[in-house]
This record gives structure tokens, sequence and C-alpha cells, in this order.
């Protein structure tokens, strides 16, 4: 049984230091301490190194930085109200870079999503305690996403692709299209509502150009279009405001109905 134990805490702390090397991108030549059944304690030369990892990927990730991403940190930092230095430093150090890659590639990604949101930090010089809780703080973070896990509770800002074709400094403003969503505090509704009635519909009736249909506004489809647009934000805002408004859920204690059912006959009864 002590061998067997022996082993079992070797071949942990080996997984514990495959996990550091690739992380690091090189071995290490100590056996990294294992505190508990889950926490790794890094040392300080471990730590080092990857920061310094982090660094070079950063530096790695700042040398391709040429108009096609001036472009997009451009429209970000006027968007968002952020400083362009703020959003080139937020890209660079984002696990989710290659993203932008593949947005730019030919028949590449055909969104790109930037999430602008409170995010729980943890205290660098934070220790875990007793009670496995940490030291943690809110703070607002520009990242991207694909937006399929993370919850969106700030504002989305987002690129689309109009065509197949490979985005690169003299097309990138005419090939892509760049717009926020807005949903803070969490109201998604509200949010669509006014991307819709202050932004979307605003645009269509200012169309010019609506490629084959040569009378434009005029066109009986394109007006049902823009009609049944209008209508369907109208719905939208009173279906919002009766949620608001009118809805409220209460907790309802079941046990003063279920303790008086003492048979099946009770049971059937209460159905």
């Amino acid at each position: 049984t002590e061998s067997k134990h022996r082993r079992g805490g070797g071949d942990l702390q080996a997984r514990n230091t495959e996990l550091v090397s690739a992380v690091t991108g090189s071995p290490l030549t100590a056996v990294l301490p294992v505190i508990g059944k889950k926490n790794i304690v890094l040392s300080k030369e471990t730590k080092k190194e990857v920061a310094n990892q982090a660094e070079v990927n950063k530096e790695e990730r700042r040398a391709l930085i040429d108009e096609r991403y001036k472009y997009l940190i451009s429209r970000l930092a006027d968007g968002i109200g952020l400083s362009e230095q703020q959003v080139e430093e937020a890209i660079i150090s984002d696990e989710q870079f290659q993203l932008v890659e593949q947005f730019f590639a030919p028949s590449g990604l055909k969104k790109l999503l930037f999430f602008y949101q409170d995010i729980l930090q943890q205290k660098s010089n934070a220790s875990l305690k007793s009670d496995g809780s940490t030291n943690s703080y809110l703070q607002k973070k520009l990242f991207i996403t694909m937006g399929f896990t993370e919850d969106f509770t700030g504002t989305c800002a987002f690129f689309l692709r109009t065509s197949d074709k490979v985005i690169n400094a003299s097309n990138v403003s005419q090939e892509l299209n760049f717009g926020m969503f807005d949903c803070t505090n969490g109201s998604i509704l509200q949010g669509l509502e006014f991307f819709l009635s202050q932004v979307m519909i605003p645009a269509l009736k200012s169309q010019q150009n609506w490629g084959a249909v040569k009378e434009g506004l005029r066109n009986s489809h394109i007006q049902d279009f823009l009609y049944s647009v209008d209508k369907f934000v109208g719905n939208l805002s009173s279906s919002r405001q009766n949620i608001e408004d009118k809805i409220q859920l209460r907790k309802v204690d079941v046990d003063i109905y279920i303790s008086n059912l003492q048979n099946p006959s009770d049971y059937i009864t209460a159905g």
C-alpha cells in the first residue's frame, strides 16, 4: 500500500510538471510541490518563466499589428471609449488572439466579437484562504470571444465580413462592417430594442442603394419590410415593459400543501 501511495504521488507530481512545462514551453528540472488535492504552488522561478513567456508572446503578436489591426483598434477605441494603446494591449494579451487572423483569412470567420464588461479578477498577491475563497474584485475588461461561453452583461462590439475575400490593408474598410450592441446591467431586451430602433431602422430608412430593387424606398416590398421591422420593435418594447413592470415571481412554500397529502387518493385529488 505504501509503495502504491508513493507511485500515485509521483504520477500526480509528474502530471503537474508536464502541465507547467506546456504553459512555459520548456521542461522543468524541479518537481512542483503539491498542496492538497487540487492546488499547485509554483516556485518564483517558474512564475517568472511563465511571465517572461507571456511577454514574448505579446511582443510576437505586436509585430503582427498592421493596417488591418490598426483599423480594428481604431474602431474599437472610438466605440468603447478606450485609448488605442489600451485596445492594442488587450488584443495582444488575449488568449483568443488567433481568432483575428482567422477572421482576416480568405473564407475565414464571418464575425469577430469583442465583449467589454466587468470580469471577476483575482488580486495578484492574494493567497488561498482556508475556506477556499480568494480575494477578488470586478474590473472592466475588453476581450475577444466567439459568444458561446461567456455571459453577455456589458457592451458587444462586432465586425462582420461582407465577402469571402482575404482581408488586407487596402480593402479592410470596405469589406468589414462594424457595430455595437449595449447590454449594460444584463438588459438584453432593452439593448436589442435600442439597437434596432436607434441604429438599424434609421440606417435602413436612409439607405439609397437597395441592389436590384431600383425604386428603393418607393418599392412596395421594401415598404412592407420596413413596416414589419417597425412592428417587431414595437412588440419587443411592449413585451419588455410587461416583463419589467407586471410579472413578479414570488416564492411559494410547497411544504404546506405536501404535508396534507397522506395517501395516493390525496395526490390524485390534488392533481
